[in-house]
């Protein structure tokens, strides 16, 4: 099943999060930490997480710094931020930072559980309240893929990109494939630096109108 990090220094909140986790994903996993430093280094040592949980406010952060350290050091593991922050340009801000969605802390466990089912299945995710302005419109144009970049990859590409737009995550697209969870997440990282894309969100975006069997033909 899944496994997951929950970085945030509130005990308690890290504590229900992770309850909301067990209920939403029965047999999930989860590591903790309370600061950037130990999120790095935690995530430096092990590749199997499937989605990060950040707090923006963490001692450490300074701002959405934290966010790119993080998005650097594992760039093809989905990164949602749980926040109270409010602002919506803030907000919207982190997407541009390569996060694949922002939960708000006063959001109820079902909204929570639901949020985090929808990443999985390649969806960004923000508040109900938070309209998809034209910040986000110009966004989504900024992640449309020419058939150049496309014709760059290898045919396994080709077909684990296929299973990613699809919104699977890297554990399901190994099995599919029958293949380790560490090759998928090497052709993710192959994938990513070829067709220029920052996270996989705007590859499934840039992508979702592919004709994959076109390409796999050749």
């Amino acid at each position: 099943m899944y496994k997951f990090l929950v970085a945030d220094d509130h005990p308690l909140f890290r504590e229900a999060i992770i309850n909301t986790i067990s209920s939403a994903f029965p047999g999930s996993s989860t590591y903790e930490t309370e600061d950037i430093e130990s999120t790095l280094e935690l995530i430096k040592s092990n590749d199997e997480i499937d989605l990060i949980l950040l707090d923006l406010n963490m001692p450490g952060m300074t701002g959405l710094n934290g966010l790119l350290d993080v998005r650097n050091e594992c760039p093809t593991t989905p990164v949602v931020i749980v926040s109270a922050e409010t602002e919506k340009q803030k907000i919207l801000q982190t997407l541009s930072y390569g996060a694949v969605g922002f939960i708000a802390k006063s959001s109820s466990k079902k909204v929570i559980g639901e949020a985090i089912q929808s990443v999985f299945e390649g969806n960004v995710y923000l508040p109900p309240n938070i309209m998809r302005s034209q910040t986000v419109d110009n966004q989504t144009n900024e992640c449309e893929i020419s058939p150049e970049k496309i014709s760059l990859l290898t045919r396994r590409e080709l077909i684990v990109l296929k299973h990613l737009t699809k919104g699977e995550a890297n554990k399901q697209i190994a099995y599919n494939l029958h293949i380790s969870e560490t090759t998928i997440k090497s052709h993710v990282s192959s994938i990513l630096k070829k067709l220029g894309a920052t996270n996989r969100v705007k590859v499934v975006v840039g992508c979702g109108d592919i004709d994959f069997n076109q390409y796999l033909k050749r």
